[in-house]
């Protein structure tokens, strides 16, 4: 993509490739998403970059009304296994700011002058540079929602002194953080035209209100149609009691679990989104590029947490948990010409992939077979208890080192002892090649169960597309790379595969996947929509 193909999105005030890359206004030292809702500025006075952090290294401030620090991820770091993809996963996940660039190269395998150049290269921002524009977004946040003390808040999010934080605060948003604190009173960063200008992260509540105080309100961004029904029903048939519950009807249902975090433990909740009544959801793939800007929206969600230094990560996690950084568009585009996967993915725009909160405790839940209640029974014999049960939580899902000395299977030890001496590695920028080899040879593992953590605990997109074909006949798997995810998951809910089928794969060595067996009426009460 040119820079001219990239004005023409920014004139269209494209949504699909909100985070995809960034543009500033020379004129007026701003940037912004391509979906902005300002006036479109003349192309001589544009400049483009691919990432928030290089528009603000090159001194340019984020955009008032299109909060370009709030767009979803990128989808090509969940696509890409090079250096760069796991790199921005693991800044995604705080690694530089708990670790430093040092701990950084060390998981890359790489030196820091490698990981420096390569993503100066890429990004126009090296790792302390993304990692500074994510502390940023997080200090606002926190500005915006709590009435944490300035000094209290800036070290909470992982700032170094209260001067550095002024410095950025003032640097990025051209105000005091008294300034931006006070503006969420008055108004100010208001909603644009679309969707995407509102998605922002606790935009319009006073700090201190009774969303607030019933945790620390967000909004996950996302881009394009989102099958929010298929993604609750899914999460919820999967539900580990003690640790995950869902409240509410088909349609007005809310997501809680427990949280293990690195610096204590937290409970988010997020909210099924209520579609507008009577709007036809367009086709996916024919969306006119004009109006893909207004497909785009968010989930709402609170998070609680005991330590503030976490709320970051606890957000990626839900992220990776929903699949909000998905494109799905680029599914649609791939998968949508498919004689077979065509009609289903028009039916069903936006389908996700759910991934995992806690990759290690899934891959516990899958080698531990089942329905959730045996993982519950786990949960009450070694999981921490919760201070005081919330509702349906009670406990945090056992870490490995506390299931190694069990009376649990001897997989599921196995696995434990793995996890806990590094020789399987499940975080966020893990080699994905790696860990499926790691994993498959593991006793009681196995190809299959191997798979399939891969696809959700590494939040793979381009898993299972050639076993899944040879299973439904229907050609070649590189005609579905890199989504063979989500192809999955549209035959699954069609009925086309039996539900968490991973066919082709070999064995699992005895463990069953979550999803096998699976309750009766799945996929007629998912066809049903």
């Amino acid at each position: 993509m040119d820079d001219e193909a990239r004005y023409e999105a920014v004139s269209s005030r494209d949504g699909r490739f909100d985070g995809e890359f960034f543009f500033a206004v020379v004129t007026t030292g701003i940037y912004c998403r391509p979906s902005c809702p300002a006036v479109t500025p003349k192309r001589v006075n544009v400049r483009f970059f691919p990432s928030a952090a290089a528009a603000q290294s090159a001194g340019f401030r984020a955009c008032r009304r299109c909060r370009p620090d709030a767009v979803p991820g990128s989808a090509e770091w969940n696509v890409r296994a090079d250096l760069v993809g796991r790199a921005m996963r693991f800044i995604g996940d705080g690694v530089v700011d708990r670790e430093g660039v040092g701990g950084l190269a060390r998981r890359l395998g790489y030196s820091p002058r490698q990981v420096q150049r390569q993503l100066t290269a890429e990004l126009g921002a090296g790792p302390v540079a993304l990692a500074r524009a994510r502390r940023a977004y997080t200090a606002r946040v926190l500005l915006q929602t709590t009435k944490l003390p300035v000094t209290e808040l800036a070290f909470a999010a992982g700032f170094a002194s209260i001067r550095q934080f002024n410095d950025t605060m003032r640097e990025i948003y051209a105000g005091t953080p008294s300034e931006l604190r006070a503006a969420v009173g008055r108004g100010r960063g208001g909603g644009g035209r679309g969707a995407g200008a509102r998605a922002d992260a606790g935009a319009g509540e006073e700090p201190g209100s009774s969303a607030a105080l019933g945790g620390i309100p967000l909004r996950l961004a996302h881009r394009g149609p989102y099958a929010a029904a298929e993604v609750f029903d899914f999460l919820q048939l999967r539900a580990v009691p003690g640790v995950e519950e869902i409240r509410g009807e088909r349609g007005a249902r809310t997501y809680r679990r427990t949280l293990r975090l690195d610096h204590g433990s937290g409970i988010a909740e997020v909210d099924e989104p209520a579609g507008p009544p009577g709007r036809r959801r367009p086709p996916a793939g024919l969306v006119c590029p004009a109006a893909r800007g207004t497909d785009g929206g968010w989930l709402e969600c609170r998070l609680r947490l005991s330590d503030l230094r976490d709320l970051p990560t606890a957000v990626q996690r839900m992220r990776r948990l929903f699949d909000l950084d998905a494109d799905p568009y680029a599914v649609a585009e791939r998968l949508g010409t498919h004689p077979l996967l065509g009609p289903l993915v028009a039916a069903r725009p936006g389908l996700r992939a759910p991934g995992a909160a806690d990759p290690e405790e899934l891959a516990v839940r899958i080698v531990l077979g089942g329905p959730p209640t045996r993982a519950a029974a786990l949960v009450r014999a070694y999981g921490k208890p919760l201070d005081a049960a919330d509702g349906g939580l009670t406990h945090l899902f056992p870490a490995p080192a506390e299931l190694m000395g069990g009376e649990v299977a001897e997989p599921v030890r196995t696995l434990c002892a793995a996890l806990a001496d590094g020789a399987v590695v499940l975080d966020a920028g893990a080699d994905r090649e790696a860990a499926e080899r790691a994993l498959a040879a593991l006793p009681g593992v196995g190809p299959r169960a191997a798979a399939y953590i891969r696809m959700r605990a590494l939040g793979d997109p381009d898993v299972g597309t050639g076993a899944a074909q040879e299973r439904v006949g229907v050609g070649a798997s590189a005609a579905w790379r890199p989504w063979g995810a989500y192809a999955l998951h549209h035959l699954w809910s069609a009925g086309l595969l039996p539900v968490g089928e991973l066919p082709g794969g070999g064995t699992s060595g005895g463990a069953e996947l979550d999803v096998v067996p699976e309750p009766a009426g799945y996929a007629a009460a998912v066809r049903a929509g």
